[in-house]
C-alpha cells in the first residue's frame, strides 16, 4: 500500500535523486536544482512537517569522496511517525534557495547553518547569524575551524581530556578517558559511577600499564 514516505522517496528519484538507507532511516541526496521542486513533491505526498536543516562538513570524514559539505532536510509525516532526509551536496562557497516559501519556520533553520556551517541561502528574507557573536569569524560547524579546549572533569576524578577523546572517536587512538583521582573539590556522587565497557577497558589497560611501570 502506498505511503506518504514511499510516495515521497519515489517523487525525489524521479527528479534525479539517489536513495539510501541506514538502519531503516530513507535519505535521498537531490540535485542542487531539483530540492525546492522535491521539497514541493514531499509536501504533496504528505510529509508535510520541516522538522530541522542542519548541515555537514565532510573534510576529515574518513573514506568520503566527493563534494565537502552536504544540507540535509529532515522532512516528517506526523501521522505516520516516519520521515525522510533529503540531502544536497555542495563544495566550499555554494548556495541553496530558501525554503521559506515552503515552510516560514525554515527561515530560522537556515540562519543556523548558515551560522554554523557557512552556507548561504538564496532568498532568504532575513539571512544573518543566530547563534554566535557578530565578531566571530568563521564557522564553527566545519572541521577546520579552531578549538579553544579544556579537559572537562566528572565524578569521581574521571576526565575527558579533548585531544585523545578526539583521537578515540577516530580510531587514530584507543583511549577515550583519563584518570585523575579524587572527586571535583565541592562535588560527591550520590549515584553509582556508571562506565561504558569501552570506557573500563580503557581504564584497566592504563591501570595495568601503571602498574606495570611501577614494578620495573
Amino acid at each position: 500500500m502506498p505511503t506518504p514516505l514511499k510516495e515521497g522517496a519515489a517523487a525525489l528519484e524521479a527528479l534525479g535523486g539517489t536513495r539510501g538507507e541506514f538502519l531503516d532511516m530513507i535519505s535521498v541526496t537531490l540535485p542542487k536544482a531539483a530540492l525546492i521542486d522535491g521539497l514541493k513533491a514531499l509536501r504533496e505526498a504528505g510529509l508535510e512537517m520541516l522538522t530541522d536543516i542542519h548541515g555537514m562538513d565532510y573534510l576529515t570524514y574518513p573514506g568520503h569522496h566527493g563534494k565537502r559539505f552536504a544540507v540535509i532536510y529532515n522532512v516528517h509525516d506526523v501521522a505516520a511517525t516516519s520521515r525522510l532526509f533529503v540531502r544536497v551536496e555542495l563544495d566550499d562557497g555554494e548556495s541553496l534557495p530558501t525554503s521559506t516559501g515552503l515552510w516560514p519556520g525554515a527561515a530560522f533553520l537556515e540562519r543556523e547553518t548558515f551560522d554554523m556551517i557557512g552556507v548561504e541561502f538564496d532568498g532568504h528574507p532575513d539571512l544573518r547569524k543566530i547563534l554566535t557573536p557578530e565578531d566571530l569569524d568563521g564557522h564553527p560547524h566545519r572541521k577546520d575551524f579552531p578549538l579553544g579546549e579544556t579537559p572537562t572533569l566528572f565524578n569521581e576524578g574521571r576526565f575527558l581530556d579533548p585531544a585523545t577523546f578526539r583521537a578515540g572517536l577516530t580510531g587514530r587512538d584507543e583511549g577515550l578517558t583519563g584518570w585523575k583521582g579524587g572527586t571535583r573539590h565541592g562535588t560527591v556522587a550520590t549515584q553509582p559511577t556508571l562506565i561504558d565497557p569501552m570506557m573500563a577497558r580503557s581504564l584497566k589497560r592504563e591501570a595495568e600499564r601503571q602498574e606495570g611501570e611501577g614494578e620495573e
